[in-house]
Parts: structure tokens; sequence; C-alpha cells
């Protein structure tokens, strides 16, 4: 059975990118997620985080103690202004990884799938540069979305729904196995409780990662440190 983390959700620790985009910001790339809310607990550091919804653009300042979060829907950039290091919280532990983010390219890009699979991509290795090349063509088609006002967020949301269109089967069976299990287990738990039934109590235990699963991943907004507990 799969080991989840407290309410199956997507742990990581993340440095964000320091190098300078088109805008002459640091920072990491602009995306979406399309069925998964993300948090931040800011660990150290200072910047902030732009999001783009149909609450339209605002700017949050991030710095030691703040958390933040915010609902699918919601493009967001990370912006560095100095050291900016994050522990990040994902819904649906899962999905994220199984592609629940569109990036904000260019109209021309995300309009072809061909094109967004190979942009979106990158080739593995040490190489940072195919990372911020990513990065850098996703904050151009965010700057001028962003200028051309809500009527473009929203072609957006649907181009961006029509992409992830041919994984929503597989979406929907992490979903089912992963998250929505966990949540009915409580369901579950409950119905013993009262019954006066506390046999699951005996279950209790603690687990540990006492290291990443994973480290110096080129995430869309920086360097990660992946938390994945394994099967048992």
């Amino acid at each position: 059975m799969r080991s989840y983390l407290p309410g199956a959700v997507g742990v990581s620790r993340l440095s964000v990118y320091d190098t300078t985009a088109p805008d002459g910001l640091h920072g990491g790339t602009p995306h979406m997620h399309l069925t998964c809310s993300e948090g931040y607990v800011v660990i150290t550091g200072q910047g902030h985080v732009q999001t783009l919804s149909g609450e339209g653009y605002r700017e949050t300042p991030l710095k030691p103690g703040t958390v933040a979060w915010f609902r699918p829907g919601t493009i967001h950039r990370l912006v560095n202004e100095d050291g900016l290091q994050l522990v990040v919280l994902m819904q649906n532990a899962g999905l994220p990884e199984a592609g629940d983010a569109v990036l904000t390219f260019p109209a021309d890009v995300l309009g072809d799938p061909e094109r967004y699979r190979a942009a979106a991509t990158l080739p593995g290795g040490a190489d940072l540069g195919p990372a911020y090349r990513r990065r850098d063509l996703a904050v151009t088609g965010f700057l001028a979305m962003r200028a051309a006002g809500p009527e473009a967020f929203t072609e957006f949301c649907r181009t961006a729904a029509a992409l992830v269109a041919p994984k929503l089967a597989d979406w929907r069976r992490r979903w089912e196995t992963g998250p929505l299990e966990v949540a009915l287990e409580t369901g579950r738990q409950l119905d013993a409780l009262e019954k006066s039934d506390p046999a699951h109590l005996a279950a209790g235990g603690i687990e540990v990662l006492a290291n990443p699963t994973e480290s110096g991943k080129h995430g869309m907004c920086g360097l990660l440190e992946t938390y994945i507990p394994v099967s048992s």
C-alpha cells in the first residue's frame, strides 16, 4: 500500500532561480495548475509571487514566516529578491508530477500541442540553460497576456484545458487511488468510532524521510528537493 503524507499532499523544498528573466526580474517560470491548490511556507530570503487569475493581477510579498496559497486557475510566478527558499505544499500528491501545470508560453506555442510539448520538456542533465530558456519563453507569454487584459487570460484557460484533455483519465485514476482514498479512509474511521470500534488505532506509528528523495531537480520555479514516500 502506498504511504502518503498527511492529507495526501506533496512536499518539496524550493530554492527559487536567481537568474534574470526578460523583464529584468529574477525568479521562476509562470504557470497554472488546473486541479491542484499550491501553498508556500517561506523559510528564508525575500521575494514576492505574481499571480494572475479571475481576481486580476496581484503581487504578494514573501518573507520568512509567510504562508501563502492559491487555488487552481491561478497563474503564479515566483520572484527572487534575495535568496528566497520555500517549503512547497501541493494538493493531490502525484497529480502535479503527472502534468497538472500549463506554462504561459506565447499563444502560437500554446496553440500547437507538439510545439508546446517540445518547449516544456527539459532534456535532463545538470545544465540549467534549458530550464532558463523555458522560463524566459513563459515569462514572455505571461507579460503579453497580462498586458492584453482579461480576455487573454480567459483564452489561456481554454487553451490549457484543451492541452491537458488527453491526460484526464490518468489524473482521475491517480486521484481515486490516492487523495480520494485517503479522504475516504477518514470516513471509515469515523464510522468505526461511532460503532465503538477503535481497531484502526492499533495501526498507528511514525514514518520518516530523513533526507529528500531527490535533490537538485530542475523545477519550474527553481531547484527542488522532493520528499516522496515509498510504497510499503
